[in-house]
Parts: C-alpha cells; sequence; structure tokens
C-alpha cells in the first residue's frame, strides 16, 4: 500500500486545494491511502488563520463526501523547526510520497528523502488563500448568502461554500483586524 500526501493550511480549502487532492487520488490505487494533512493546527479564529483544525476536517470531509472520494485526514501543529517539521509532520501523516504545487514544502521534503510529486497549477495566483480570505472578509459584511455563492464560486468547490454559509463561517471575518497574510 502506497500513501499520497496533500499538505496546506486550508483556510479556506479552495479549488487549488481540491485540484491537488484529486491529482493524489488519481496517483493512488484502490489499495493505497491519500492523506490531507492540515498543518497550523492551533491556530484559530485570527486574520490569517480563520477556522479551527476542526472546522477545516470538516470543510474538507463536506467536500470530499460531496465527491464521494475517500481520504484521510489528520492535523500537525506548528512547531516553527523547518529541519524537523517533516520527522514531526510524519508523526502524523504517515511516510509516502508529497503531492504539492509548493517549491518551498516539496524541497524540505526532499531533503528529507521524499518522493515528490509536483502538480502544475495554472490558477495558483487567483487561488491563494489569502486573497480568497479577503474576498470572503468582505463578503462577512453582506449577509447575503447567493451574493456569497456567486462571488466564490470560481475559487471555492460549492460544497465548501455551503458548509461556510450553513455554518456561519464566514460572518466573523468581518470582526477581524487586517493582518499581514500567509499564503
Amino acid at each position: 500500500m502506497a500513501r499520497f500526501v496533500v499538505l496546506g493550511r486550508f483556510q479556506p480549502f479552495h479549488k487549488g486545494h481540491a485540484f491537488l487532492v484529486e491529482k493524489a487520488i488519481s496517483l493512488a490505487t484502490d489499495s493505497d491511502e491519500v492523506v490531507v494533512a492540515i498543518g497550523s493546527a492551533q491556530h484559530q479564529y485570527e486574520p490569517n488563520n480563520p477556522w479551527s483544525a476542526e472546522e477545516r476536517v470538516a470543510m474538507i470531509s463536506s467536500w470530499a463526501d460531496a465527491n464521494n472520494h475517500k481520504i484521510t485526514i489528520v492535523t500537525i501543529e506548528d512547531i516553527n523547526d523547518a529541519p524537523n517539521w517533516v520527522s514531526h509532520a510524519s508523526d502524523s501523516h504517515g511516510e509516502g510520497t508529497l503531492v504539492t504545487s509548493d517549491g518551498p514544502t516539496a524541497q524540505l521534503y526532499k531533503q528529507a528523502g521524499w518522493p515528490i510529486e509536483i502538480i502544475e497549477l495554472s490558477q495558483r495566483k487567483d487561488l491563494e488563500g489569502w486573497r480568497i480570505r479577503q474576498t470572503l472578509k468582505m463578503l462577512s459584511t453582506v449577509y447575503d448568502d447567493d451574493a456569497t455563492r456567486q462571488v466564490t464560486s470560481e475559487s471555492l468547490p460549492s460544497s465548501v461554500i455551503e458548509w461556510l454559509i450553513e455554518n456561519d463561517a464566514i460572518y466573523r471575518l468581518s470582526t477581524f483586524e487586517t493582518g499581514v497574510h500567509a499564503g
């Protein structure tokens, strides 16, 4: 059995993340495992990390269920120690092949001896988490679910949009002060 790991903060889980997970699924056989590893698990309710680890698990699960994808979701707390990150993260996501579009993350895992599948994203600039969070922050004062659906449909999977709306997970963004973005 092989394991394919997709790592991210998923603040929120957007179409770029969905694309990466679907690529990992396409690499896997029926006996393989696809692991979505949520980093920064201890960060929540702040401008760059507005959703808790539990909310991100629920967000990703809603997408996986809507698309009949079988994945394993794990959470990983930051240790702010790049040289020891892969070893620390591996305790949660296990050993396998990293599926990523992020160069620095790929390099970190490659140095630790991991096989890497680099996935090129055609809309990477449009699908940066900080851009999506800023859009959602603007929408958080509107209280119009149809407008939220329309404006975010290009960047977020519909199941994630519905999860955000149903769980009132957008409206808290209006209370955050503007912070420095972290992709």
